[in-house]
C-alpha cells in the first residue's frame, strides 16, 4: 500500500557517482515515491592516505547512472492487494480460503502480515537517508494520522459500500480499530525507531554472519519488547466474566460469558479479547466474528450459516481481529520486513540477499509450524500469535525472495507487471475495489430497484448465469472484474503518472 512507498524525506538525496572497475556498485530505484536501494560506495583509504575514490575521480569523469526499479517490491505489494480482494469477495463463496474460524491458517490469513512485512521492507529504503529528524517524525506522524482517519472512515461503519446505499454510523458502534489502523500503528513503530536511531547505523557491515542483526540491533530491541509485552499480558492476565448485548434479534438481549481464568487462548476468555474489551468497549468491537463459522456455532462451518440452538453466548459477542494487543504483537511483522529491506542495503549480490532471506524465511516458517502442532502455541490470525507471526513471515520472505528471484534477478517482468501496477497504486485498489467504493457507486445508479444495477447485471447474467454455477461465477467475476479490471486501471494511471498517496 502506499503507505509502505518511500517518503519524501528519502528522494532528495544527492546520488553517488557511479564508477566502474572495483569499486562499481548496483543503483537500483523504484516510482516516485521510492521503493529504492542504493548502495554505498567504498571509501576504503590507500597506505598513502588518499581514499580510493578519491583516485578514482582524479582518473575518470562524473558518469550519472540511470536508476532501476526494484520492481518485487511493487509487484509484492500488488500481489497482496489481489489476495485481498480475491478473500474477501470469493471467500463467502469458497470458505476454505477465506479466514481461519480460530486455529489455523488459510490464504486469507496471509495478507495481513503480508501488508505488514512489506511496509517494513519500504520503511527501511524510504529512511535510508534521513536529512533532518524532525521533518521526518513530522512526516511519520502526518501519515499515521491520515491511515487512522481512512481506516476508521472505511471500516468504522460509516461506509456500508457495496452493497448498502446507506452511510453513516451510530457513534454508540462506531468500530476503531481495522486494516489500516493496524497498519498505521506499525508504521510509525517501525518508522520512529528506524528514524531515531539513524546515527546509529552502519555504512558497512563487520565481518560475521550476525552483523546484519547486531548492525540494527535497537529495531530487533523494539521488536522484543512488542513480544515481550504480547506475552506476559496473552499468558498472564486474568479475564474475569464478561457480558455483552445482542441487538440482533427483535429486542436487545444481554449474554453473560464465564471466563475467571489465565492464559486461555480459545475464543471466549483470551486476554486479546478482555484488553479491547477494556480499552474501547464492547460495543466498538467488530460485530460479526469469524469464530461464527465454528463448529461450536453453525452446522454449516466452514461457511457461514445460522447459529446452532446450543450455541456457547460468546458465539453470538463482537470480537476486534486487529485489537490493541494483537496489534502490539504485529509490530514484529513490521519488525522482520524492515530487517529484509536492511539486507537490500547492505548486501551487494543477488546470491548474498538471496541466501540471508530464505534461510531466515525457512527458518521462521519451521519455527511456527513447530509452535502450533506441539500445540505450545496454535497458529491464530485472530489472536496473532507468536507461531502466527513467525509461519506467515517467514513465509512472506520465501514468496518475496521467489518474487525477487524472477523478477530482478531473471527479469522476468512482464508477466508481473499488472501485479506491479496494482502495487504502485494499492490504495486506490484497496479503497475501490477491497472495500467497495466503486462498485457501491455504480450500485447508486439503478432502474427501478437497487438490485437492478450493472453490478449485480455484469454478475449474473456474464458470469453466473453463463456458468450455471454461483460458486464459479463468483469467483470468474472477482478474476475478471474485479482484479483484472483495476490491474488494468492501476497501469493506465500509472502510464499517465496518477498515484493516490497519503
Amino acid at each position: 500500500m502506499d503507505e509502505a512507498k518511500r517518503m519524501e524525506e528519502g528522494l532528495n538525496t544527492p546520488q553517488n557517482d557511479y564508477h566502474k572497475g572495483e569499486l562499481k556498485q548496483e543503483l537500483e530505484k523504484t516510482n516516485g515515491d521510492g521503493d529504492s536501494i542504493e548502495h554505498e560506495r567504498d571509501t576504503r583509504t590507500t597506505q598513502g592516505g588518499e581514499s580510493v575514490q578519491q583516485l578514482v575521480e582524479q582518473e575518470q569523469p562524473v558518469v550519472k547512472q540511470k536508476t532501476r526499479r526494484v520492481a518485487t517490491l511493487d509487484a509484492f505489494r500488488g500481489l497482496t492487494i489481489v489476495l485481498m480482494v480475491l478473500v474477501d469477495d470469493a471467500g463467502g463463496a469458497y470458505p476454505r480460503i477465506d479466514h481461519s474460524p480460530w486455529n489455523g491458517c488459510t490464504l486469507a490469513d496471509f495478507v495481513m502480515p503480508f501488508f505488514l512485512f512489506i511496509v517494513g521492507v519500504a520503511i527501511a529504503l524510504a529512511l535510508k537517508r534521513i536529512p533532518k529528524v524532525k521533518d521526518a517524525v513530522k512526516k511519520i506522524i502526518l501519515r499515521t494520522l491520515k491511515l487512522i482517519f481512512w481506516g476508521i472512515l472505511l471500516q468504522g461503519g460509516y461506509s456500508h459500500a457495496p452493497d448498502d446505499l446507506s452511510y453513516g454510523v451510530d457513534m454508540r458502534f462506531i468500530r476503531w480499530c481495522g486494516i489500516l489502523q493496524r497498519i498505521a500503528l506499525v508504521y510509525c513503530v517501525v518508522a520512529l525507531i528506524e528514524t531515531y536511531t539513524t546515527k546509529l547505523r552502519p555504512s558497512t557491515l563487520r565481518p560475521g554472519h550476525l552483523s546484519i542483526f547486531t548492525a540494527y540491533r535497537w529495531q530487533w530491541f523494539g521488536g522484543f519488547v512488542a513480544f515481550v509485552i504480547y506475552m506476559v499480558t496473552t499468558f498472564s492476565l486474568y479475564v474475569p466474566d464478561w457480558s455483552f448485548m445482542d441487538y440482533n434479534g427483535d429486542e436487545p438481549k444481554r449474554y453473560t460469558v464465564q471466563c475467571g481464568m489465565r492464559g486461555h487462548l480459545g475464543p471466549a476468555c483470551n486476554a486479546v479479547g478482555y484488553v479491547d474489551r477494556q480499552v474501547w468497549g464492547v460495543n466498538h468491537l467488530y460485530s460479526d466474528p469469524v469464530w461464527r463459522r465454528l463448529k461450536a456455532c453453525t452446522f454449516s462451518c466452514p461457511a457461514e450459516g445460522p447459529l446452532r440452538k446450543n450455541a456457547p453466548f460468546w458465539c453470538r459477542a463482537p470480537f476486534e481481529p486487529e485489537g490493541l494487543l494483537s496489534s502490539i504483537s504485529a509490530i514484529l511483522s513490521g519488525t522482520i520486513g524492515i530487517h529484509y529491506g536492511h539486507v537490500l542495503i547492505h548486501f551487494k549480490g543477488h546470491s548474498e540477499r538471496l541466501k540471508q532471506w530464505l534461510s531466515m524465511g525457512f527458518m521462521l516458517l519451521i519455527l511456527g509450524i513447530i509452535l502450533h502442532f506441539t500445540d505450545a502455541i496454535p497458529i491464530n490470525k485472530q489472536l496473532y500469535s507468536f507461531s502466527y507471526v513467525c509461519f506467515t513471515a517467514g513465509a512472506a520472505g520465501i514468496v518475496f525472495s521467489l518474487f525477487y528471484l524472477l523478477i530482478d534477478v531473471w527479469g522476468l517482468r512482464t508477466p508481473f507487471l499488472f501485479l506491479e501496477w496494482i502495487g504502485m497504486n494499492a490504495m486506490l485498489v484497496f479503497v475501490m475495489a477491497a472495500q467497495g467504493i466503486f462498485a457501491a457507486f455504480v450500485n447508486g445508479w439503478y432502474y427501478k430497484d437497487p438490485d437492478n444495477s450493472l453490478v449485480y447485471w455484469i454478475q449474473n447474467h456474464v458470469f453466473i448465469n453463463v456458468w450455471h454455477s454461483e460458486r464459479l461465477g463468483t469467483l470468474l467475476y472477482v478474476i475478471f472484474a474485479e482484479i483484472t479490471f483495476w490491474g488494468v486501471v492501476a497501469g493506465i494511471f500509472h502510464k499517465l503518472g496518477i498515484y493516490w498517496k497519503l
